[in-house]
């Protein structure tokens, strides 16, 4: 059965409390009884020496100057005369052990029997029954003992003062044993509560909660209490630290079943639209091997085969960006880059392009700033641009615009081209996807470029949005953080 280490502190004060005020009693008590013993001792005794005083002054008066003879004659009066002057009643016995003077109050005759023996061998003794002491000492004549005398003293005075002394002893003890156990009760009480509060947090953290005090105290329970509460949270921060760990494990073990899940399709998509040119490009080289004089065949086969060629070269090397984009964690080098000189940058570099098509271009540009990776703001522009010119209408427009906005660097293009169904917008970041398959191996798409477009905008902490499309065209968004100005 758990004993409360309260109980155990008041069982324990309490027992030593009684052993200290018992004991200290006892030795009070028996340092009074000593000093009464004392007392009276020295007091019979000097009583005695008075009384052979006496004896040899009175034998040397009398004309017999025989001991024994005085005592047979005169042992009473010689008695009576000694009561007179010791004030104590007595007994004169001779060397037979017989009383020479009246009685008085005896003990019982065993008792006295024994210690009159003893007082007839030279020796002082003497005998308590009660209150009453009788007190046997050899009665001589110069070095001879010739008979005993015995002194009666009341022990009534003595009595009454030890059992007045013994009853004050327990109203004092009681009260000071109920003071003294109170006030270490209270103190001992605040140790048994800092261990119990100890003890409690140590139970709150075998359960799981890691929330503890400390106790303001000034003591080894204060810095206990203190050492504690710092393994708790050391405890809590492992814990959170390991379900964190958990967390990013799951985590990644579900990216890792995600990307195998995009693995598979990715390499289902490259398979399929690698399939279309190298199934065309083996087409014309089967016919120019059943038809080698065809002049018309192997023209057609010629231009027709280099197409297929650069798209599929095309593909290549954007299935490349895009797969290491996926596997490895590539560092960019940030800079602050100016959007509007970026954006002129590739226009001039599609400027070919855009007026072999006729293409009307609208441009509304800001200086604005952001913190990116050249290579990387140029593949984005570049893509958007370059979808732009392939997917538009002949003699279509192209409107590109840049401006700040609410700490963000906004760039928005637009154009007239096919459009895209609404309810496929999402699906255009995707890679391998395209609205129109035939529109898309007309110019040599692969569904990469906007793939692509969307990592490299997130790799520099932007973002790329279809913001409207239909058929009278599309328009992209792209955002950036804005960075100060030069």
């Amino acid at each position: 059965m758990k004993i409360s280490i309260r109980i155990k502190f008041s069982l324990f004060l309490a027992a030593l409390l009684l052993f200290v005020v018992f004991l200290l009693s006892l030795l009070v008590l028996r340092g009074i009884e000593d000093n009464q013993e004392n007392q009276y001792e020295q007091y019979l005794a000097q009583q005695a020496k008075t009384a052979n005083m006496y004896f040899i002054q009175t034998i040397l008066s009398e004309e017999s100057k025989v001991p024994e003879t005085f005592l047979a004659s005169k042992g009473q009066e010689f008695a009576e005369e000694l009561e007179l002057i010791s004030g104590q009643s007595l007994v004169l016995y001779d060397m037979q052990g017989e009383p020479v003077s009246r009685k008085t109050a005896n003990p019982s005759p065993d008792n006295i029997k024994r210690t009159l023996a003893y007082a007839l061998e030279h020796k002082t003794a003497y005998l308590v029954e009660g209150d009453s002491l009788f007190y046997l000492t050899p009665l001589r004549a110069g070095s001879e003992q010739v008979g005993v005398i015995q002194f009666y003293y009341s022990l009534s005075t003595h009595l009454a003062f030890y059992n007045d002394i013994r009853q004050l002893f327990i109203y004092i003890g009681a009260v000071v044993f109920i003071l003294s156990f109170l006030v270490g009760n209270i103190y001992f009480n605040s140790f048994a509560t800092g261990i119990i509060k100890l003890d409690h947090m140590v139970d709150l953290i075998r359960e799981g909660h890691y929330e503890t005090t400390t106790l303001k105290r000034k003591d080894e329970i204060g810095k206990l209490s203190h050492g504690i509460h710092a393994m708790s949270g050391q405890i809590k921060r492992t814990i959170q630290g390991m379900e964190d760990e958990q967390n990013k494990l799951k985590l990644a073990v579900d990216k890792l079943s995600l990307l195998d899940i995009q693995q598979k399709q990715f390499i289902g998509n490259v398979t399929h639209e690698f399939k279309t040119p190298l199934t065309s490009i083996k087409a014309y080289i089967d016919l120019l091997e059943m038809y080698p004089d065809d002049e018309k065949l192997l023209q057609t086969a010629i231009v027709n085969v280099k197409s297929e060629t650069e798209r599929l070269y095309q593909m290549v090397d954007k299935v490349l960006q895009l797969s290491a984009l996926e596997k490895y964690d590539f560092e960019l080098k940030l800079e602050k880059l100016a959007v509007k000189p970026a954006i002129e940058s590739v226009l001039g570099s599609l400027k070919g392009k855009i007026d072999k098509f006729g293409i009307m271009l609208y441009t509304e540009l800001q200086d604005t700033y952001i913190q990116g990776d050249k290579d990387s703001l140029t593949l984005v522009l570049v893509n958007l641009l370059d979808n732009a010119v392939k997917y538009n209408k002949a003699n279509g427009t192209i409107s590109i615009k840049s401006y700040s906005a609410a700490d963000q660097a906004v760039i928005e293009i637009a154009d007239t081209g096919i459009g895209i169904p609404p309810e496929l917008a999402e699906k255009v970041f995707e890679p391998f996807y395209t609205v129109d398959k035939n529109r898309s191996r007309e110019h040599g798409g692969a569904g990469l470029g906007l793939s692509l477009t969307r990592k490299h905008a997130e790799m520099m902490g932007g973002s790329i949005a279809l913001i409207h499309t239909g058929p009278e065209g599309s328009q992209f968004r792209l955002v950036f953080p804005a960075s100060d100005s030069a």
